[in-house]
Protein backbone atom coordinates (compact mmCIF):
# COMPACT_ATOMS: atom_id res chain seq x y z
CA UNK A 1 0.00 0.00 0.00
CA UNK A 2 1.35 3.45 -0.54
CA UNK A 3 0.06 6.90 0.06
CA UNK A 4 0.08 9.99 -2.14
CA UNK A 5 1.64 13.55 -0.40
CA UNK A 6 -1.25 15.05 1.09
CA UNK A 7 -1.21 18.97 2.17
CA UNK A 8 -2.91 17.28 5.40
CA UNK A 9 0.23 17.18 8.05
CA UNK A 10 -2.34 14.91 9.80
CA UNK A 11 -2.85 12.54 7.28
CA UNK A 12 0.96 12.19 5.57
CA UNK A 13 1.77 9.80 8.52
CA UNK A 14 -1.05 7.21 8.17
CA UNK A 15 1.25 4.57 5.86
CA UNK A 16 3.21 3.28 8.91
CA UNK A 17 0.09 3.41 11.09
CA UNK A 18 -2.58 1.74 8.55
CA UNK A 19 0.60 -1.06 7.75
CA UNK A 20 -0.55 -2.44 11.05
CA UNK A 21 -3.88 -3.92 9.92
CA UNK A 22 -2.29 -5.65 7.37
CA UNK A 23 -3.42 -9.32 7.01
CA UNK A 24 -0.65 -11.10 7.76
CA UNK A 25 0.11 -8.23 10.75
CA UNK A 26 -0.43 -8.52 14.33
CA UNK A 27 -4.18 -8.14 15.97
CA UNK A 28 -5.10 -4.67 16.17
CA UNK A 29 -4.61 -3.68 19.60
CA UNK A 30 -5.83 -0.65 21.60
CA UNK A 31 -2.56 1.61 21.46
CA UNK A 32 -3.20 1.24 17.77
CA UNK A 33 -6.68 2.39 17.47
CA UNK A 34 -5.89 5.21 20.20
CA UNK A 35 -3.03 5.99 18.16
CA UNK A 36 -4.56 6.24 14.41
CA UNK A 37 -7.02 8.74 16.66
CA UNK A 38 -9.13 8.35 14.26
CA UNK A 39 -6.71 10.23 12.02
CA UNK A 40 -6.07 12.59 14.08
CA UNK A 41 -9.58 13.70 15.97
CA UNK A 42 -11.23 11.24 18.43
CA UNK A 43 -9.01 8.59 19.29
CA UNK A 44 -8.85 9.22 23.00
CA UNK A 45 -12.66 9.28 23.27
CA UNK A 46 -12.62 5.86 21.25
CA UNK A 47 -10.28 4.67 23.91
CA UNK A 48 -13.43 3.38 26.03
CA UNK A 49 -15.34 2.08 22.77
CA UNK A 50 -17.02 -0.83 22.30
CA UNK A 51 -14.72 -1.26 19.85
CA UNK A 52 -11.85 -0.94 21.84
CA UNK A 53 -13.78 -3.30 24.09
CA UNK A 54 -13.96 -5.70 21.16
CA UNK A 55 -10.28 -5.46 20.76
CA UNK A 56 -9.34 -6.09 24.84
CA UNK A 57 -12.46 -7.66 25.78
CA UNK A 58 -12.96 -8.24 29.74
CA UNK A 59 -14.73 -10.44 31.77
CA UNK A 60 -18.19 -9.19 32.26
CA UNK A 61 -18.47 -8.54 35.39
CA UNK A 62 -21.39 -9.70 37.68
CA UNK A 63 -24.59 -8.50 36.75
CA UNK A 64 -26.25 -5.59 39.15
CA UNK A 65 -29.16 -6.15 40.83
CA UNK A 66 -32.07 -3.86 41.29
CA UNK A 67 -31.00 -0.51 40.56
CA UNK A 68 -32.64 3.08 41.46
CA UNK A 69 -30.17 5.13 39.78
CA UNK A 70 -28.38 5.16 36.84
CA UNK A 71 -25.83 7.63 36.58
CA UNK A 72 -23.49 9.38 39.56
CA UNK A 73 -22.72 13.22 39.15
CA UNK A 74 -20.39 13.42 41.54
CA UNK A 75 -19.01 17.55 42.10
CA UNK A 76 -15.31 17.12 43.65
CA UNK A 77 -14.30 20.58 45.67
CA UNK A 78 -11.06 19.63 44.86
CA UNK A 79 -8.83 21.06 47.97
CA UNK A 80 -11.52 20.61 50.85
CA UNK A 81 -14.10 23.09 51.46
CA UNK A 82 -14.58 24.01 55.13
CA UNK A 83 -17.75 22.63 56.77
CA UNK A 84 -18.68 25.95 59.01
CA UNK A 85 -18.83 27.97 56.18
CA UNK A 86 -20.70 25.66 53.57
CA UNK A 87 -23.40 22.99 55.28
CA UNK A 88 -22.66 22.52 59.06
CA UNK A 89 -22.23 26.34 60.00
CA UNK A 90 -22.20 27.47 64.02
CA UNK A 91 -22.90 30.97 64.55
CA UNK A 92 -22.79 30.52 68.68
CA UNK A 93 -19.23 29.68 67.84
CA UNK A 94 -17.86 32.70 68.15
CA UNK A 95 -16.00 35.05 65.59
CA UNK A 96 -12.84 33.30 65.84
CA UNK A 97 -14.38 30.32 63.91
CA UNK A 98 -17.06 32.11 61.67
CA UNK A 99 -14.97 34.50 61.19
CA UNK A 100 -17.11 37.05 58.84
CA UNK A 101 -19.46 34.51 57.43
CA UNK A 102 -21.49 34.71 61.09
CA UNK A 103 -24.64 34.23 59.25
CA UNK A 104 -26.79 31.20 58.43
CA UNK A 105 -30.02 30.78 56.24
CA UNK A 106 -33.05 28.62 57.31
CA UNK A 107 -34.29 26.45 54.31
CA UNK A 108 -37.43 25.35 53.13
CA UNK A 109 -37.25 22.04 55.28
CA UNK A 110 -37.64 23.11 59.18
CA UNK A 111 -35.36 22.54 61.26
CA UNK A 112 -32.11 22.38 58.59
CA UNK A 113 -29.98 25.65 58.20
CA UNK A 114 -26.99 25.99 55.91
CA UNK A 115 -24.83 28.89 55.21
CA UNK A 116 -24.95 31.88 54.35
CA UNK A 117 -24.26 32.45 51.02
CA UNK A 118 -26.29 29.55 50.04
CA UNK A 119 -29.90 31.46 49.18
CA UNK A 120 -30.63 29.21 46.24
CA UNK A 121 -29.94 25.71 48.01
CA UNK A 122 -31.44 26.77 50.68
CA UNK A 123 -34.77 26.75 48.57
CA UNK A 124 -33.96 23.24 47.51
CA UNK A 125 -33.49 21.19 50.78
CA UNK A 126 -36.05 19.09 50.14
CA UNK A 127 -34.00 17.32 47.44
CA UNK A 128 -30.76 16.51 49.10
CA UNK A 129 -29.31 15.40 52.48
CA UNK A 130 -26.45 16.51 54.39
CA UNK A 131 -23.91 14.21 55.95
CA UNK A 132 -22.27 16.23 58.97
CA UNK A 133 -20.46 13.68 60.58
CA UNK A 134 -17.96 12.53 57.37
CA UNK A 135 -14.80 11.38 59.33
CA UNK A 136 -11.32 9.59 58.28
CA UNK A 137 -8.91 11.75 59.92
CA UNK A 138 -6.17 12.47 57.54
CA UNK A 139 -5.01 15.81 56.92
CA UNK A 140 -3.08 15.13 53.93
CA UNK A 141 -4.30 15.78 50.30
CA UNK A 142 -3.22 13.05 48.26
CA UNK A 143 -4.28 10.81 51.68
CA UNK A 144 -7.77 11.56 52.00
CA UNK A 145 -8.65 12.01 48.20
CA UNK A 146 -7.95 8.24 47.73
CA UNK A 147 -9.43 7.16 50.75
CA UNK A 148 -13.16 9.35 50.10
CA UNK A 149 -13.15 8.22 46.57
CA UNK A 150 -11.99 4.23 47.40
CA UNK A 151 -13.71 3.58 51.02
CA UNK A 152 -9.55 2.28 51.81
CA UNK A 153 -7.54 3.09 53.80
CA UNK A 154 -3.60 4.23 52.29
CA UNK A 155 -0.89 2.50 52.34
CA UNK A 156 -0.17 -1.43 51.37
CA UNK A 157 0.69 -2.97 47.58
CA UNK A 158 -2.57 -2.37 45.42
CA UNK A 159 -3.97 1.08 44.41
CA UNK A 160 -7.59 0.29 44.47
CA UNK A 161 -9.93 2.00 41.89
CA UNK A 162 -11.90 4.79 42.56
CA UNK A 163 -15.77 4.79 42.73
CA UNK A 164 -16.13 6.17 39.60
CA UNK A 165 -13.55 3.50 37.65
CA UNK A 166 -15.87 0.75 39.58
CA UNK A 167 -18.96 1.87 38.44
CA UNK A 168 -17.38 1.94 34.78
CA UNK A 169 -16.80 -1.43 35.52
CA UNK A 170 -20.55 -2.44 36.76
CA UNK A 171 -22.39 0.21 34.60
CA UNK A 172 -20.16 0.53 31.25
CA UNK A 173 -19.25 -2.04 28.48
CA UNK A 174 -18.30 -4.58 30.04
CA UNK A 175 -22.23 -5.08 31.57
CA UNK A 176 -23.61 -3.48 28.18
CA UNK A 177 -23.49 0.51 27.41
CA UNK A 178 -23.98 0.86 24.14
CA UNK A 179 -23.46 4.91 24.06
CA UNK A 180 -20.35 6.02 22.00
CA UNK A 181 -19.95 8.67 24.86
CA UNK A 182 -17.09 6.96 27.34
CA UNK A 183 -18.94 5.57 30.81
CA UNK A 184 -16.57 7.51 32.45
CA UNK A 185 -16.25 11.23 32.44
CA UNK A 186 -14.02 14.22 33.95
CA UNK A 187 -14.82 17.75 33.60
CA UNK A 188 -12.62 19.20 32.75
CA UNK A 189 -9.22 17.38 33.89
CA UNK A 190 -8.61 14.67 36.25
CA UNK A 191 -7.75 15.34 40.10
CA UNK A 192 -4.74 14.10 39.99
CA UNK A 193 -4.23 12.88 43.41
CA UNK A 194 -4.13 8.92 42.22
CA UNK A 195 -4.82 6.91 39.54
CA UNK A 196 -8.20 6.97 39.24
CA UNK A 197 -8.65 3.47 38.18
CA UNK A 198 -6.05 1.96 40.11
CA UNK A 199 -5.58 -1.74 39.72
CA UNK A 200 -8.47 -2.15 37.16
CA UNK A 201 -5.90 -0.44 34.65
CA UNK A 202 -6.48 2.17 32.03
CA UNK A 203 -9.38 1.12 30.69
CA UNK A 204 -11.61 2.11 33.26
CA UNK A 205 -9.77 5.64 33.56
CA UNK A 206 -12.28 8.28 33.07
CA UNK A 207 -11.79 10.54 30.02
CA UNK A 208 -10.80 14.08 30.43
CA UNK A 209 -12.55 16.69 28.13
CA UNK A 210 -9.89 19.22 28.67
CA UNK A 211 -11.49 22.89 27.56
CA UNK A 212 -13.71 25.21 29.21
CA UNK A 213 -17.51 24.72 28.99
CA UNK A 214 -17.80 28.43 30.55
CA UNK A 215 -16.15 29.84 27.20
CA UNK A 216 -18.29 30.35 23.54
CA UNK A 217 -16.75 26.54 22.32
CA UNK A 218 -15.94 24.11 24.22
CA UNK A 219 -13.33 22.95 22.73
CA UNK A 220 -13.50 19.12 23.90
CA UNK A 221 -9.95 17.14 23.51
CA UNK A 222 -10.21 14.46 20.68
CA UNK A 223 -13.57 15.46 19.49
CA UNK A 224 -13.34 20.01 18.43
CA UNK A 225 -10.35 21.01 17.13
CA UNK A 226 -9.79 24.65 17.28
CA UNK A 227 -9.79 26.07 13.69
CA UNK A 228 -11.11 22.75 12.04
CA UNK A 229 -14.59 23.55 10.63
CA UNK A 230 -16.82 20.59 9.71
CA UNK A 231 -16.37 20.85 6.53
CA UNK A 232 -12.76 20.44 6.51
CA UNK A 233 -13.21 17.13 8.71
CA UNK A 234 -15.68 15.79 6.11
CA UNK A 235 -12.91 16.50 3.36
CA UNK A 236 -10.73 14.38 5.10
CA UNK A 237 -12.69 11.64 5.75
CA UNK A 238 -13.20 11.27 1.81
CA UNK A 239 -9.71 11.67 1.24
CA UNK A 240 -8.66 9.29 3.75
CA UNK A 241 -10.77 7.25 1.73
CA UNK A 242 -9.49 8.01 -1.71
CA UNK A 243 -6.06 7.00 0.07
CA UNK A 244 -7.11 3.87 1.87
CA UNK A 245 -5.64 1.24 -0.80
CA UNK A 246 -5.23 -1.61 1.12
CA UNK A 247 -9.41 -1.93 2.02
CA UNK A 248 -9.82 -2.37 -1.91
CA UNK A 249 -7.28 -4.30 -2.13
CA UNK A 250 -7.77 -7.14 0.13
CA UNK A 251 -10.72 -9.42 1.13
CA UNK A 252 -13.69 -7.60 2.30
CA UNK A 253 -14.97 -9.73 5.34
CA UNK A 254 -11.73 -9.40 7.62
CA UNK A 255 -12.47 -8.45 11.35
CA UNK A 256 -9.49 -6.67 11.98
CA UNK A 257 -10.15 -4.56 8.96
CA UNK A 258 -13.48 -4.31 9.99
CA UNK A 259 -12.92 -3.30 13.32
CA UNK A 260 -10.88 -0.16 11.68
CA UNK A 261 -13.89 0.71 9.39
CA UNK A 262 -16.07 0.39 12.93
CA UNK A 263 -13.20 2.96 14.38
CA UNK A 264 -13.31 5.39 12.13
CA UNK A 265 -17.49 5.60 11.97
CA UNK A 266 -17.88 5.88 15.79
CA UNK A 267 -15.16 8.43 15.72
CA UNK A 268 -16.29 10.98 13.33
CA UNK A 269 -19.93 10.70 14.50
CA UNK A 270 -17.79 12.00 17.91
CA UNK A 271 -16.82 14.65 15.57
CA UNK A 272 -19.53 15.63 13.48
CA UNK A 273 -22.33 13.05 14.20
CA UNK A 274 -25.26 13.78 16.91
CA UNK A 275 -22.73 12.06 19.36
CA UNK A 276 -20.38 14.95 20.03
CA UNK A 277 -23.16 17.30 19.41
CA UNK A 278 -23.72 16.83 23.20
CA UNK A 279 -21.00 18.62 24.06
CA UNK A 280 -22.44 21.99 22.21
CA UNK A 281 -24.04 23.96 25.05
CA UNK A 282 -25.04 26.73 22.46
CA UNK A 283 -27.90 23.98 21.43
CA UNK A 284 -29.38 24.94 25.54
CA UNK A 285 -31.39 27.72 25.48
CA UNK A 286 -29.80 30.86 26.62
CA UNK A 287 -31.74 31.40 29.96
CA UNK A 288 -31.27 28.03 30.87
CA UNK A 289 -27.11 28.59 30.88
CA UNK A 290 -27.67 31.94 32.50
CA UNK A 291 -29.37 30.28 35.89
CA UNK A 292 -26.23 27.31 35.75
CA UNK A 293 -24.36 30.94 35.82
CA UNK A 294 -22.07 31.98 32.97
CA UNK A 295 -18.97 30.93 34.42
CA UNK A 296 -16.83 27.24 34.08
CA UNK A 297 -18.31 25.44 37.23
CA UNK A 298 -21.93 26.31 36.41
CA UNK A 299 -21.52 25.23 32.88
CA UNK A 300 -20.23 22.04 33.78
CA UNK A 301 -23.22 21.10 35.98
CA UNK A 302 -25.20 22.07 32.93
CA UNK A 303 -22.76 19.87 30.67
CA UNK A 304 -23.12 17.10 33.25
CA UNK A 305 -26.73 17.81 33.28
CA UNK A 306 -26.46 16.89 29.45
CA UNK A 307 -24.13 13.69 30.14
CA UNK A 308 -26.47 11.91 32.28
CA UNK A 309 -29.12 12.45 29.88
CA UNK A 310 -27.47 10.61 27.67
CA UNK A 311 -27.46 7.88 29.53
CA UNK A 312 -23.55 8.35 30.80
CA UNK A 313 -23.37 6.44 34.02
CA UNK A 314 -20.74 8.70 35.96
CA UNK A 315 -19.84 12.01 35.49
CA UNK A 316 -17.07 13.95 37.62
CA UNK A 317 -16.77 17.67 37.64
CA UNK A 318 -13.30 18.96 38.78
CA UNK A 319 -14.29 22.00 40.93
CA UNK A 320 -10.72 23.27 42.14
CA UNK A 321 -9.99 26.33 44.55
CA UNK A 322 -10.97 25.07 48.05
CA UNK A 323 -7.26 24.81 49.46
CA UNK A 324 -7.73 28.32 51.29
CA UNK A 325 -4.46 28.30 53.66
CA UNK A 326 -4.97 32.11 52.81
CA UNK A 327 -7.75 34.78 51.71
CA UNK A 328 -10.04 32.08 52.90
CA UNK A 329 -13.14 34.52 53.46
CA UNK A 330 -12.20 36.18 50.34
CA UNK A 331 -12.25 33.22 47.99
CA UNK A 332 -15.51 31.85 49.93
CA UNK A 333 -17.15 34.78 48.97
CA UNK A 334 -16.62 34.13 45.28
CA UNK A 335 -16.75 30.02 45.36
CA UNK A 336 -19.58 29.74 47.29
CA UNK A 337 -22.31 31.75 45.15
CA UNK A 338 -20.99 30.11 42.61
CA UNK A 339 -21.60 26.95 43.80
CA UNK A 340 -24.08 27.53 45.45
CA UNK A 341 -26.09 28.91 41.48
CA UNK A 342 -24.68 25.57 39.87
CA UNK A 343 -25.59 22.88 42.57
CA UNK A 344 -29.41 24.14 43.01
CA UNK A 345 -29.67 24.99 39.42
CA UNK A 346 -28.73 21.12 38.55
CA UNK A 347 -31.04 19.80 40.79
CA UNK A 348 -33.24 21.76 39.85
CA UNK A 349 -32.88 20.73 36.28
CA UNK A 350 -32.45 17.29 37.23
CA UNK A 351 -36.11 17.36 38.66
CA UNK A 352 -37.98 19.11 36.60
CA UNK A 353 -36.64 16.27 33.78
CA UNK A 354 -37.51 13.38 35.95
CA UNK A 355 -33.34 12.39 36.19
CA UNK A 356 -33.02 13.62 39.72
CA UNK A 357 -34.53 9.88 40.88
CA UNK A 358 -32.44 7.92 38.89
CA UNK A 359 -29.04 10.31 39.04
CA UNK A 360 -26.87 10.30 42.70
CA UNK A 361 -25.80 13.89 43.33
CA UNK A 362 -22.32 13.59 45.23
CA UNK A 363 -20.90 17.08 46.54
CA UNK A 364 -18.09 17.58 48.56
CA UNK A 365 -14.29 17.46 48.68
CA UNK A 366 -11.35 15.03 50.83
CA UNK A 367 -11.95 16.91 54.15
CA UNK A 368 -13.30 19.95 55.37
CA UNK A 369 -10.91 23.46 56.97
CA UNK A 370 -9.99 23.60 60.55
CA UNK A 371 -12.80 25.13 62.35
CA UNK A 372 -10.50 27.76 64.44
CA UNK A 373 -9.58 30.15 62.10
CA UNK A 374 -5.61 30.95 61.55
CA UNK A 375 -5.11 34.84 62.14
CA UNK A 376 -1.62 34.89 63.12
CA UNK A 377 0.50 35.55 60.10
CA UNK A 378 1.37 33.93 57.43
CA UNK A 379 -2.58 32.72 57.29
CA UNK A 380 -3.63 36.12 57.74
CA UNK A 381 -7.55 34.66 58.38
CA UNK A 382 -7.01 31.16 56.55
CA UNK A 383 -8.14 27.84 57.69
CA UNK A 384 -5.66 24.57 57.29
CA UNK A 385 -7.08 20.91 55.94
CA UNK A 386 -8.99 19.16 58.59
CA UNK A 387 -10.25 15.44 58.37
CA UNK A 388 -11.95 14.57 62.07
CA UNK A 389 -15.21 16.03 60.82
CA UNK A 390 -16.48 17.66 57.24
CA UNK A 391 -19.54 17.28 55.64
CA UNK A 392 -21.18 16.08 52.31
CA UNK A 393 -24.26 16.85 50.47
CA UNK A 394 -25.98 13.87 48.43
CA UNK A 395 -29.35 13.66 46.59
CA UNK A 396 -31.26 12.01 44.36
CA UNK A 397 -31.29 8.45 42.92
CA UNK A 398 -32.95 7.17 46.08
CA UNK A 399 -31.41 8.57 48.10
CA UNK A 400 -34.04 10.99 50.53
CA UNK A 401 -34.02 14.24 50.75
CA UNK A 402 -34.53 16.74 53.55
CA UNK A 403 -32.80 15.14 56.17
CA UNK A 404 -29.56 15.42 57.86
CA UNK A 405 -26.82 12.35 58.79
CA UNK A 406 -24.49 12.57 62.49
CA UNK A 407 -23.65 15.86 63.67
CA UNK A 408 -20.63 17.73 64.79
CA UNK A 409 -19.69 19.64 68.01
CA UNK A 410 -20.47 22.72 69.12
CA UNK A 411 -17.28 24.29 67.31
CA UNK A 412 -17.26 21.78 64.67
CA UNK A 413 -13.92 20.15 65.46
CA UNK A 414 -15.26 16.51 66.33
CA UNK A 415 -17.45 14.11 65.28
CA UNK A 416 -20.79 14.36 67.74
CA UNK A 417 -23.13 11.67 66.66
CA UNK A 418 -23.16 8.91 64.08
CA UNK A 419 -19.76 8.74 62.44
CA UNK A 420 -19.87 8.15 58.76
CA UNK A 421 -16.56 6.83 56.79
CA UNK A 422 -16.16 7.12 53.40
CA UNK A 423 -16.83 4.08 52.82
CA UNK A 424 -20.13 3.86 54.00
CA UNK A 425 -21.16 6.42 51.90
CA UNK A 426 -19.82 4.35 48.49
CA UNK A 427 -21.26 0.97 49.89
CA UNK A 428 -24.56 3.08 49.93
CA UNK A 429 -24.12 4.83 46.20
CA UNK A 430 -23.17 1.06 44.88
CA UNK A 431 -26.49 -0.35 46.72
CA UNK A 432 -28.55 2.22 44.93
CA UNK A 433 -26.47 1.52 41.77
CA UNK A 434 -27.14 -2.05 42.37
CA UNK A 435 -23.99 -2.64 42.52
CA UNK A 436 -23.57 -5.59 45.08
CA UNK A 437 -20.90 -4.13 47.62
CA UNK A 438 -19.61 -7.85 48.21
CA UNK A 439 -19.26 -7.94 44.34
CA UNK A 440 -15.71 -9.10 43.45
CA UNK A 441 -13.69 -7.21 41.12
CA UNK A 442 -10.81 -8.39 38.19
CA UNK A 443 -7.64 -8.35 40.28
CA UNK A 444 -4.40 -8.69 38.25
CA UNK A 445 -2.74 -11.27 40.32
CA UNK A 446 -6.51 -13.20 40.94
CA UNK A 447 -6.65 -11.53 44.71
CA UNK A 448 -10.05 -11.81 46.48
CA UNK A 449 -11.01 -7.95 46.15
CA UNK A 450 -14.50 -6.72 46.88
CA UNK A 451 -15.88 -3.83 45.32
CA UNK A 452 -16.45 -2.79 49.25
CA UNK A 453 -13.71 -3.70 51.81
CA UNK A 454 -14.97 -6.45 53.67
CA UNK A 455 -15.65 -6.39 57.72
CA UNK A 456 -11.93 -8.32 57.86
CA UNK A 457 -9.67 -5.38 56.44
CA UNK A 458 -8.64 -2.93 58.42
CA UNK A 459 -11.23 0.23 57.55
CA UNK A 460 -13.34 2.13 59.52
CA UNK A 461 -17.02 2.21 58.93
CA UNK A 462 -20.61 3.15 61.02
CA UNK A 463 -22.72 1.26 58.48
CA UNK A 464 -24.66 2.26 55.45
CA UNK A 465 -26.75 5.18 55.60
CA UNK A 466 -30.21 3.22 55.57
CA UNK A 467 -31.76 6.39 57.48
CA UNK A 468 -32.25 8.50 53.99
CA UNK A 469 -32.19 5.34 51.58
Amino acid sequence: MSLHHSDDPHLWNLESELRMFALDGPPVSRRTVIKTGLVGAAGAMLAHSPLARAITPAPAPAPTVNPKAKSVIQIWLWGGPCHIDTFDPKPAAGADYTGPLNGVLSTNVAGIQIGELFPLLAKQADKYSLIRSMTHGSNAHETAAYMVQTGRASGGRDVFPGVGAVVSLFKGYDAGYKGLLPPYIVLTELQGRFSESGFLGPKYKPFATGGDPGQARFVVEGVVAPGISDERQKARRELLHQLNTLERATTRGDARLGAFGQCEQDAYEMILGDAGKVFDLSQEKGDVRERYGSNTFGQSCLMARRLVERGVPYVTINHKGWDTHKQHFQIMRRKLPELDRGVATLLEDLKSRGLLDSTIVWVGGEFGRTPKVLWEPPWNGGRNHFGRVFSTLIAGGGFKGGHVVGSSDARGEEVADRPTHPCDLIASMYELLGIDPEARLPHPEGADVRAIPTVAADVQRGGRLSEIM
